[in-house]
């Protein structure tokens, strides 16, 4: 894959992701238009989420079955209709349902990372993937400080034309672009055309086989621990005795980018032979940070150190544990990652869930020890898991 492909993925996974998180920094404003009451904020960003949850069990597995190039671009278009009602709303049902149709087809992402895996020579997978998803990262971490900017300056509707314009124009870019990578209507490696239904129970099987579970498991945790941090952390930020607002509190993302950016290059460490032994250093890294994340109340440097620490360790170990199985199922890419990815979207509601009721019963030590402990159990499923030999045929376990 040469640079510009790997690039123009990059930038496709960051603007399909902010579809989805756009709205955290701007659901004041949203409300107050929409006449949204302040108690159902939270469904405006539960709603992007929920179809990001369905898109990944009925629309990822799709491709293992057509073309993943014309399916980026047609995912990308759905989600420029969906940003594009958003903006335009003029009820509240209205932006649900945009928010809704844009989380639904941002697992454009997945198809993304499963075409890149599917086109990638052996021996650059991993760096290729580093790089796509950490436009996923970019996305995520940075959509909270432009989303911010662009409401301050136009309105919040700014962001969702925005977001229109920019996914439709990569439509267009992705369908020019991207060359076919699958024969319509077949999986390579699987050896016979694949009917939808029968792909939906071979997508559910995956959850039954240990090297998945294993790879899974830890996803579940490292993104719980992640949605614990960024979930909780405006609400001691906002309050004494350090009084942020919400543009300063954003900056933090910053820091979250330059952690996650700095593991760009993981996945070249993966293609050397090194996937186990990064993913253990790095899930050591995720446990340090919230030594680090937990000194919130004295010192602000601490906290960016372990937002830092925490971003590079979430980045190293996702490109890891998808290079893995896209390694391990390279018949059937999309379906893995896709299934792959219903850990993430648990573990991150989970994460979010819990953190605002902890801190609202014992402050931020609540989310600090959460945090902590699902680190720990991240590492402990790399650390105990069976881990098979690696075979052509594709059995890896956990590293």
């Amino acid at each position: 894959m040469d640079r510009k492909t790997r690039a123009l993925l990059a930038v496709v996974c960051g603007v399909a992701v902010a579809s989805v998180y756009a709205a955290q920094p701007v659901l004041g404003p949203m409300g107050r238009d929409l006449d949204v009451p302040v108690d159902s904020l939270g469904g405006l960003v539960a709603t992007g989420q929920l179809g990001y949850l369905a898109g990944l069990v009925l629309l990822v597995p799709l491709g293992d079955m057509l073309d993943r190039g014309r399916l980026i671009a047609a995912h990308l278009a759905l989600v420029a209709a969906g940003t594009a009602l958003t903006a335009a709303a003029p009820a509240a049902w209205a932006a649900f349902a945009g928010l809704a149709a844009a989380g639904l087809f941002a697992v454009v992402v997945q198809i993304a990372v499963a075409y890149t895996a599917s086109v990638s020579p052996p021996g650059q997978r991993g760096r290729d993937l580093g790089v796509v998803t950490s436009g996923v990262v970019i996305g995520i971490l940075g959509s909270r400080v432009v989303a911010g900017v662009l409401a301050d300056l136009w309105g919040w509707r700014s962001v969702y034309l925005v977001l229109a314009f920019l996914t439709a124009v990569l439509a267009l870019l992705a369908r020019t672009l991207l060359p076919a990578d699958v024969r319509p209507g077949t999986a390579p490696g699987y050896g016979r055309t694949l009917r939808y239904g029968r792909l939906l129970r071979s997508f559910g099987g995956l959850f039954a086989q240990p090297v998945f579970l294993g790879r899974g498991l830890i996803a579940f945790f490292l993104f719980a621990s992640f949605g614990t941090l960024w979930s909780g952390m405006a609400l001691p930020l906002a309050g004494a005795p350090w009084h942020l607002d919400e543009t300063r509190i954003g900056l933090f993302g910053v820091a979250g980018l330059a952690g996650a950016l700095g593991a760009a290059r993981s996945g070249r460490w993966g293609d050397a032979g090194h996937a186990r032994r990064v993913t253990g250093l790095a899930l050591a890294l995720l446990l340090a940070s919230w030594a680090a994340i937990g000194q919130l109340a004295w010192s602000l440097p601490l906290l960016i150190l372990g937002v830092v620490l925490l971003d590079f360790a979430v980045q190293a170990v996702h490109v890891s544990n998808q290079h893995a199985l896209a390694t391990a199922y390279p018949g059937g890419t999309s379906s893995v990652i896709g299934a792959y990815m219903v850990f993430y979207s648990l573990g991150s509601a989970l994460g979010a869930a819990a953190t605002t009721a902890l801190y609202g019963a014992v402050g931020w030590l609540g989310p600090t020890v959460l945090g902590a402990t699902l680190a720990l159990c991240a590492t402990a499923v790399w650390a105990f898991g069976t881990r098979p030999s690696e075979r052509a045929t594709g059995t890896v376990g956990p590293r």
